[in-house]
């Protein structure tokens, strides 16, 4: 009998291991990089009206032989109008012989972990082997998958934490230091955040630069995770053009990502981009080769992201017996 298996949010959760997931990541970094992907860009609806959007991220990795599609929103107003998260998910994996859809499992905390390793598998490739001290901009969901994901590749010895409420950063700065054992502490402007930290990885929904070339030293590494959709951006245009740029997607990042507001003025050209991380994974293209220089990580997620930790997540929860199976075809 054909069945799909369903996998709600606390199965996956109990099924995900952040060392795994950077793992994953880096996989499918590199078998796109290897042209083994057939992946088009993400598709958008715009809700203008309720501040929010759904994506649409189809994914066939013939290296791997894995299939499927990630439905994804992002509505800001979610968290204090709904209680509901700002970002939500549903997976579908689909047998790439029959078309048969072998699992349909939520995508949140696969999108949140995924993205986490984004950054992680990054900073491992392109800050420098002694950073220590990590800056975030943004205090949410993604900051704390950041924070997760980059304690694995460095040895942090201090964490900042930046945003715009001040009760919110207190308690952030406190949870690392309760849960993770890192030194943490709330600092009250971004440019506290961001001054003296070898590694900065930005995660909030800003449409104005809110990081200044300024206020990052030579040889810092900045993970940009917050723009995903066009007229986004974080990092101002003169820190960008000082910097060595590394994207995940040429496409998805020139019309949503970090970059795209610069290449919209002309100021950044495809040429100015050194490599897409996957070409660093593979050892293609060189990332860092000086401690002075500036590296940005332009993320704008990829359907391959997804796949791959989707599809080792369904594994697991096959062999353990995880899960609810249905029959859609009754």
């Amino acid at each position: 009998m054909y069945e799909t298996l369903l996998l709600k949010q606390s199965d996956i959760k109990e099924l995900s291991d952040m060392k795994e997931i950077i793992e994953y990541v880096e996989t499918a970094y590199s078998v796109d990089a290897n042209r083994k992907v057939q992946m088009p860009s993400k598709m958008y609806l715009f809700f203008n009206k309720y501040e929010g959007d759904l994506r649409i991220m189809p994914c066939f990795i013939r290296g791997l032989d894995q299939a499927g599609v990630k439905n994804v929103n992002v509505h800001t107003r979610n968290t204090k109008e709904y209680n509901l998260p700002t970002v939500m998910g549903l997976i579908e994996l689909v047998d790439p012989k029959t078309g048969f859809p072998l699992a349909v499992m939520d995508g949140t905390w696969i999108t949140n972990m995924r993205t986490g390793a984004a950054g992680g598998v990054a900073t491992k490739y392109l800050a420098r082997k002694d950073s220590k001290v990590l800056g975030l901009v943004g205090a949410g969901m993604q900051a704390l998958t950041q924070l997760m994901a980059i304690k694995e590749v460095i040895d942090i010895e201090e964490v900042k934490v930046s945003c715009r409420t001040c009760n919110h950063r207190e308690a952030f700065a406190k949870m690392i230091r309760d849960k993770y054992g890192l030194n943490a502490r709330a600092v009250e402007t971004i440019q506290e955040a961001v001054q003296g930290s070898d590694v900065i990885s930005s995660t909030t929904p800003s449409r104005v630069p809110i990081i200044k070339r300024s206020w990052v030293d030579d040889g810092t590494h900045i993970n940009a995770m917050g723009a995903d959709a066009p007229g986004k951006q974080e990092l101002e245009s003169h820190l960008i053009e000082k910097s060595k740029i590394f994207i995940d997607c040429w496409d998805q990042a020139s019309h949503s990502g970090e970059i795209n507001i610069p290449v919209r003025e002309g100021t950044i050209r495809k040429s100015d981009i050194k490599g897409r991380i996957g070409e660093i994974v593979n050892g293609d293209k060189p990332g860092r080769e000086s401690d002075t220089e500036i590296t940005v990580f332009d993320s704008t997620g990829l359907a391959v992201q997804d796949i791959v930790t989707a599809w080792n997540i369904w594994e697991k929860a096959v062999s353990k017996g995880v899960g609810l199976k249905i029959n859609f075809l009754e």
